[in-house]
């Protein structure tokens, strides 16, 4: 009896709760446009392609400088890992230069996404420059 009547508490409160959040987000996925060229929350097959290509360039254009003085400091990075790892061999702790190696490849991984970025970058926006 006891059972049934928890299952019956526990299935209602969960139904209450779903029917809560799902009528906030059904408010929450309405369209309002604002003005005559500005579409928040429209369907996107009505928004002019153009616009969208130059949102997507100029956001991407303003992370290109991030992004090169974090291959920068990588480089920089890079350089001083190599020579504690240089050093950790000719000392004998083989286990701390597989470490550093394997960071130094993580960081180089890195480098390359960011490069690979860059590339993508200026060859669909065409003013990024890569390093």
């Amino acid at each position: 009896m006891f059972r049934t009547l928890n299952r019956t508490v526990i299935a209602g409160a969960a139904l209450a709760g779903a029917l809560t959040f799902g009528a906030a987000g059904v408010a929450g996925a309405t369209t309002t446009t604002v003005g005559a060229t500005s579409t928040v929350g429209a369907n996107p097959a009505t928004v002019p392609a153009t616009a969208t290509h130059a949102s997507r360039c100029a956001k991407a254009e303003s992370r290109v400088p991030k992004i090169e003085a974090r291959e920068a400091k990588a480089a920089a990075w890079v350089v001083k890992a190599e020579a504690r790892e240089a050093k950790a061999t000719a000392a004998g702790h083989t286990k701390l230069a597989a470490r550093i190696e394997a960071r130094i490849t993580k960081v180089e991984k890195a480098e390359a996404r960011g490069k690979t970025l860059l590339a993508k970058i200026a060859a669909k926006c065409g003013t990024a420059t890569t390093s």
